[in-house]
């Protein structure tokens, strides 16, 4: 991988142009939908919890992330990596959020294990709590609230179906099939449900959008996502692009609407979609925020940035926001689980890596805080990973760089992996540890670790990993920062601070 550091950060797209892909990270299954000045943006995360990330936008450019609809993966013991099992790529799959202005409520519903969830806020930002279950696998769903306030959900793969809710909104009244399975039509998905100028229209993956390009270099073609209207009456379709290893990104074009009543996205000779358009015209009501750009945390508390996300549910009682009395911030991890797996070990905490590349860099301090066998660091996560860490053995700590982490097709561990390069940890209880990720177009899809005893000059380590590029996780590569046992439970490390630097590629 070529790349260099770049001060400073992202440069944020120009008023008068949007550039695609308009957030360069991992946020897929995308339903979109406008409350007043407002923009909003539910997406899929899967086993990752908090579930259901939200993001918020005044001019559909620039987005921040706002929270998520489910504050805990409760569908069984594997969402807690309990019992033997796990809940890879299980989770959150393609849902969708509405507001209910007449109540002044947020709903958000989905299928998971074969029963569609639904959990309502007062405002987007939360506080959400599930609400009910309905015993029906509202599959691809997309929710409508009509113009006579009544709500309706579209779903299905074969054939499509409209649900019409109770008046509360919390179950089903009837339903009906409204598109039977056509062979000539072939595999239907991701309804989207709408109703502009008193006329419903349902959107599917399959109908939406034909292979018209990408306006993203080298990934797939723009699906699965809405449409959404200005104040000012303007319309833009929001889809992702398949961009592996990165995961799938959103995309952003105008719509056209014709004299039939069918709408058009903009293309270029009609045929492909464009790297850039013009910016919507919108007055934002605030200065637009982008939180997508490099930046450090501090981990000051009271709560994660909802930029943080498990891999499965934590173990709340192994982690905690340090206090010493003098403003300083940072976690302490305690070791949660005793195995030789990452995958199997609790309390990793991920975040999506910012495409086309960018670098991660863990501060850890309070090493001498592990027991014989803890290992402790920062990975890049994927169904195959890598990761640099601190490894205890015996009770002396040296740097490792760990490589061939493998999942089987069923996502159960085919491989833990082996030490590909090791340093001694000299002197001090601190350490700091990069990971590099290539992940986007215009680079070579590798990872490289390196270390810091002083936070400044940094020592290469492992040469470079190559990353995974399969479509079948669904979910892109993140940082992970872990800690877990080998031995016995009873060690913890702090964490510091985590940065995240974007690179320039060739």
């Amino acid at each position: 991988m070529k790349a260099t550091l770049m001060s400073l950060g992202l440069v944020l797209p120009s008023a008068a142009q949007i550039a695609n892909p308009v957030i360069w990270a991992d946020f897929a299954d995308l339903d979109i939908f406008r409350v007043d000045d407002t923009f909003y943006y539910s997406a899929s995360n899967m086993h990752y919890s908090p579930g259901a990330p939200i993001l918020r936008s005044w001019d559909l450019i620039n987005w921040q992330f706002l929270g998520h609809s489910i504050p805990e993966l409760s569908f069984g013991p594997e969402y807690y990596l309990e019992g033997g099992g796990n809940a890879y790529i299980a989770g959150t799959w393609a849902s969708t959020m509405r507001y209910r202005e007449s109540t002044g409520t947020f709903h958000w519903m989905g299928c998971i294990g074969g029963v569609t969830y639904v959990y309502t806020a007062p405002d987007a930002a939360g506080p959400w709590g599930q609400a009910s279950t309905i015993p029906s696998c509202y599959y691809d769903a997309g929710m409508l609230v009509s113009s006579n306030d009544t709500l309706y959900v579209a779903y299905g793969n074969n054939g499509i179906t409209v649900a019409e809710l109770s008046p509360d909104g919390l179950s089903e009244a009837r339903s009906q099939v409204v598109y039977p399975n056509d062979d000539d039509a072939g595999y239907l998905e991701g309804s989207r449900f709408y109703e502009p100028d008193g006329i419903f229209y349902i959107f599917l993956r399959r109908l939406l959008i034909s292979d018209a390009g990408t306006p993203v270099e080298s990934c797939g073609y723009p699906h699965q996502g809405g449409i959404v209207d200005t104040a000012n009456g303007d319309w833009y379709y929001m889809a992702f692009v398949d961009c592996y290893p990165a995961g799938r990104v959103p995309v952003l074009a105008p719509i056209t609407w014709a004299d039939d009543g069918w709408p058009f996205v903009d293309l270029v000779d009609g045929a492909l979609w464009r790297e850039t358009y013009d910016a919507p015209n919108i007055e934002p009501p605030q200065t637009p925020i982008n939180e997508f750009e490099p930046g450090t945390d501090l981990f000051m508390g009271p709560a994660l940035s909802p930029h943080w996300e498990w891999n499965h549910n934590p173990d709340n009682s192994k982690w905690a926001f340090r206090s010493n009395g003098d403003g300083d911030g940072g976690l302490t991890l305690h070791t949660a689980s005793v195995t030789d797996d990452l995958y199997t070990a609790k309390n990793t905490l991920t975040r999506r890596i910012l495409g086309p590349a960018s670098a991660g860099t863990l501060h850890l301090s309070s090493l001498s805080c592990m027991a014989d066998g803890d290992r402790a660091g920062l990975s890049l996560l994927r169904q195959s990973s890598a990761w640099i860490g601190i490894v205890n053995q015996g009770g002396t700590n040296r740097i490792s760089v760990t490589t061939g982490l493998e999942m089987g097709t069923d996502w159960d561990t085919i491989s833990t992996g082996s030490e590909l390069a090791s340093a001694p940890l000299v002197g001090g209880d601190q350490v700091w540890l990069r990971a590099d990720a290539a992940v986007g177009p215009g680079t070579v899809k590798t990872g490289q670790f390196s270390y810091s005893l002083d936070g400044v000059e940094f020592v290469e380590l492992g040469g470079s990993v190559a990353l995974n590029s399969t479509w079948e996780f669904f979910m892109g590569y993140r940082f992970g920062i872990f800690n877990y046992a080998t031995a016995e439970l009873g060690g913890s490390v702090d964490v510091v601070s985590f940065d995240i630097a974007m690179l320039a590629t060739d």
